[in-house]
């Protein structure tokens, strides 16, 4: 283990008169104090401590914060990667740090290797806030040490990446996160204020020899681009923190338009209306098809897949169903409407026939969920389900039913087509048999043969999708 403490030389003299003219605050206790009040009510705050001098500040500060009594709860996490031998001995001096301070420390050990095609880095990060996240309860708050310099760190990455206004706005100082909220209230701090606090208070911290790769994207714009922009812009990392924060108002902006254009497009099932979105210029089509996948929760897709969506999917025939696929994602067109899947499991063999225990609902092989609710003068009559058994199976082909008393008995494929059911969802819904007749199609209706009566008990099949994506 590597340990810093505060002998190290700083680029500028601590004892050298603050230029008034100075543009950001020095930190301290009290300006830590200044950035926390503007968050909501927190119940308790998570600090993420790698035992570097960044996170170590933080918690230093915090730590002195709360022992006057001006902040809630808090509880330092450390992950051990198990990316490095010396992890182990890390963890030990996270904990007596902690302990030192009087700070509860949670230790959490992961496995933070890449995966094929996966950046350390990347991976390292995504298994760090998933195990993070598990951790988290309403009213809690993540709080990170990213500071100016890593802020700008970020934009110049996501430029090198072609990214747009929402990954230029880089880390926003404040977000959802898990069951609470991520703040990062660093940000308005330079690396160098941050190693200030630390020679000033005495502390040690950790020297990750990682941090010294300059085989890393990230490292490399710390270690050799960004001191070479400081030469000629001595201000630079504090100058691309501002765009940061301009290119966040733009995002803000174009996801109001986004949410406007997405009321006008959208059907009640989340897939969208090919022909409204078409009403909008290209631009507008992919920041509404952008915002709409994100709020799906889906990964966004690349600008070369976004051009093909707009061209080979928006822009066809309306009996044809082309698909485009991404990482995690197909999106594909069935009449005039788009969908956005994710991969979905098959349902269960359309062979099989489920005995269903309808006191309890039944979790079906594809994540989904059926549950019977007692209901009056709606639903499958309950007199038929205790008499006899009541199954779900699939389509095999056949099926025919009555979907209300005033209307004739018609094959199921017809019914699902004309009520405009996408042909690769068909057979994904469930059969809810009563004996050997078929008495629902969940989602959709009732059997007329099988419905009870105004004043009769029945039981309201509901189907329950635990991951609907524009179905």
């Amino acid at each position: 283990m590597s340990v810093s403490c505060s002998s190290g030389t700083l680029r500028r003299d601590v004892n050298k008169p603050v230029d008034a003219r100075r543009r950001h605050p020095l930190f301290s206790q009290e300006s830590l104090a200044a950035q926390l009040e503007g968050l909501p009510p927190v119940t308790r705050f998570w600090l993420a401590y790698s035992g570097g001098c960044d996170s170590h500040v933080l918690l230093h500060a915090a730590a002195g914060l709360r022992q006057r009594g001006g902040l809630a709860a808090i509880h330092a996490v450390h992950v051990d990667h198990g990316l490095q031998t010396a992890s182990g001995e890390w963890a030990r001096h996270c904990a007596a740090v902690c302990a030192e301070l009087q700070i509860p420390f949670t230790l959490l050990e992961i496995d933070a290797r890449a995966m094929a095609g996966e950046s350390p880095e990347a991976a390292a990060r995504h298994a760090r806030y998933r195990a993070i996240a598990e951790l988290m309860q309403g009213g809690d708050c993540l709080l990170t040490a990213h500071h100016q310099d890593d802020q700008a760190e970020t934009l110049l990455l996501q430029l090198l990446r072609g990214g747009g206004p929402h990954g230029l706005a880089a880390m926003p100082e404040v977000s959802a996160f898990a069951a609470g909220l991520h703040a990062r209230p660093l940000l308005p701090f330079s690396r160098d204020d941050l190693r200030r606090y630390a020679q000033q208070q005495a502390l040690r911290w950790i020297d990750d020899p990682s941090n010294s790769y300059a085989g890393f994207d990230r490292n490399f714009l710390r270690m050799t681009v960004m001191p070479l922009l400081r030469e000629r812009w001595p201000a630079a990392a504090r100058v691309l923190s501002r765009g940061a924060v301009h290119q966040a108002e733009a995002a803000r902006l174009l996801d109001a338009l986004a949410a406007e254009d997405l009321r006008t497009c959208r059907e009640l099932d989340g897939t969208l209306r090919i022909s409204s979105l078409l009403t909008f210029d290209e631009a507008r089509q992919r920041n509404v098809l952008r915002y709409w996948l994100k709020g799906l929760g889906l990964k966004l897709p690349d600008t070369v897949r976004l051009a093909r969506l707009q061209q080979e999917v928006l822009h066809a025939a309306p009996d044809r169903s082309p698909e485009v696929h991404w990482e995690g994602v197909t999106a594909r067109r069935y009449r005039d409407r788009l969908y956005a899947l994710p991969p979905q499991s098959a349902p269960e063999d359309i062979a099989e026939i489920l005995t269903w225990d309808i006191a309890q609902p039944l979790r079906l092989s594809d994540g989904t969920r059926l549950s019977a609710v007692p209901s009056r003068g709606t639903g499958v009559k309950a007199t038929l389900c205790s008499r006899q058994p009541v199954t779900v199976r699939y389509r095999r082909g056949g099926e025919q039913c009555q979907p209300a008393p005033q209307a004739s008995t018609r094959p199921l494929k017809k019914l699902l087509q004309e009520a405009g059911v996408a042909p690769w969802e068909r057979e994904r819904i469930p059969l809810i048999y009563v004996g050997e007749r078929l008495a629902a199609v969940a989602g959709y209706w009732v059997c007329a043969p099988c419905q009870a009566s105004e004043d009769e008990e029945g039981f309201r099949f509901e189907w329950q999708r635990s991951a609907e994506v524009g179905a």
